[in-house]
């Protein structure tokens, strides 16, 4: 087995941290769940959802991941042996693959869309509802994007911690919060911006809903990459001397900024375009928006052409950042358990993944009445089983591992590093792991299965 590495810098494991938390979530997902429930008034519910209940999740994630210095499976043997707790290692493993085969599908849209802007295509779409769907629907051309996507991340991945995650995500990071900013200025100076600006910022509280507390707590659990094994994975790598509570809240701040950001980059221009119809869904992205650079295209040509492409390389380097990490936990987990080569257990995981993503593509066109997992087809069926399922049980079961199973002398050592750092709430914080993070996953899950409704 190769000789096991860490992060190199501080900055280094913040900012891949970061990447595993920013990703087509915080582009695309987000602003859809703003737009139907509300407005500014779920950004509030979001924030707090993202300090009571993601934040310590993340640490929890933190401390067993940086504790062992082990892949997320063998992480979870080692703290509980010979028990029921080390499913949830091998769960967390399962996740990150199950995403990481139909995510590739939906980045190789955004490398599509990044191709079509930097060769002028995007200001040439006139009805781009069908243009979206008839590459979707395309037997190979979805295919080839996604393989693209799958071999970038194949690039970083294989080159290792330090010179592949940590190096790419201190460019990428840095880049992709540039260009947020370069599009913020584009979206406000849009006519009828004004509008969009309002919905963000003045909140209706006429439209608080148990609805939207639920949407609200999901959006953030989602959004912060918890249960996948990305966060346990990435703390394996941290240094001794990392704070634990620090990192989670610079993780969390960079995470909602660019969620909120993206909302200033969408909205604004939405209400210029549409008059004002927020909940369009995830065709905000890939329909919305073609419009409006078309509009900006008619205007000034080099503004269209200029903000196109900046708008579609931010959603490839927020795909890539979360590839990258839903990539690792898997490749870790092959190269530790099994003692490969870090090359071997690579392409194996790439390969796995690209196969599975084929077919996950392919549930848009020809396999598209093809629907052999319980009525669903492949693409939704790893989003629903990976989403709905995987991600809020593992979450219920970290939560329930940090705070009762895990010596509390060695989740506070974790925490304050030895002794080293003061945490004043850690009472607090155990009894939000013991109680309150998984009742409020719990009412998620429910919610995702359509009990309340």
């Amino acid at each position: 087995m190769e000789q096991r590495a860490n992060f190199g810098s501080k900055l280094g494991i913040i900012l891949a941290s970061a990447g595993s938390a920013v990703g087509l979530g915080n582009v695309w997902r987000f602003p859809t769940e703003v737009g139907a429930n509300g407005g500014a008034v779920f950004i509030l519910i979001y924030i707090i959802c993202v300090l009571v209940l993601g934040i310590p999740l993340m640490v929890a994630e933190f401390v067993v991941g940086r504790h062992t210095h082990r892949n997320t499976a063998d992480a979870y043997r080692q703290l509980a042996p010979r028990s029921g707790w080390i499913l949830q290692g091998y769960l967390g493993v399962f996740t990150a693959w199950f995403i990481l085969c139909y995510y590739g599908v939906v980045a190789g849209w955004t490398l599509k869309y990044l191709v079509d802007a930097l060769l002028g295509r995007v200001a040439a779409i006139t009805d781009s509802a069908a243009y979206f769907t008839t590459f979707s629907s395309h037997p190979w051309m979805p295919i080839a994007y996604m393989v693209a996507v799958m071999l970038m991340c194949h690039f970083v991945i294989v080159r290792g911690v330090q010179n592949g995650i940590e190096r790419y995500s201190k460019l990428m990071m840095p880049l992709l919060l540039l260009i947020i900013a370069l599009l913020v200025v584009f979206s406000f100076s849009m006519p009828g911006s004004r509008e969009g600006m309002r919905f963000l910022l003045r909140p209706d509280f006429s439209k608080v809903s148990p609805d939207v507390f639920l949407s609200a707590m999901g959006q953030a659990f989602f959004s912060l990459s918890i249960a996948m094994g990305c966060l346990c994975t990435y703390a394996s790598y941290f240094t001794d001397d990392a704070r634990l509570v620090k990192t989670a809240g610079s993780v969390a701040l960079i995470d909602t900024t660019v969620a909120i950001m993206s909302g200033f980059i969408i909205f604004p221009a939405v209400f210029s375009v549409q008059g004002g119809t927020p909940d369009a869904g995830p065709g905000l992205v890939f329909i919305t928006l073609p419009t409006v650079f078309q509009m900006a295209f008619d205007t000034v040509p080099w503004l269209g052409w200029f903000f196109s492409v900046l708008f579609y390389l931010l959603l490839l380097l927020a795909a890539l950042t979360s590839m990258m990490s839903i990539h690792e936990p898997s490749t870790a987990f092959l190269l530790e358990h099994f003692s490969l080569r870090r090359h071997t257990a690579t392409c194996i995981v790439t390969l796995s993944a690209i196969a599975v993503g084929v077919l996950c593509s392919l549930s848009f066109g020809p396999l598209a009445d093809v629907r052999p997992l319980f009525g669903m087809t492949f693409f939704d069926f790893f989003d629903f089983i990976s989403a709905k399922l995987f991600l809020p049980v593992g979450g219920i079961i970290i939560s329930l591992f940090v705070g009762w199973k895990l010596p509390r002398e060695l989740v506070h050592d974790e925490i304050t590093n030895h002794g080293h750092l003061r945490f004043r709430f850690f009472a607090l914080y155990r009894f939000v792991l013991r109680w309150v993070a998984p009742l409020a996953i719990g009412l998620v899950f429910l919610n995702e299965l359509g009990l309340f409704k």
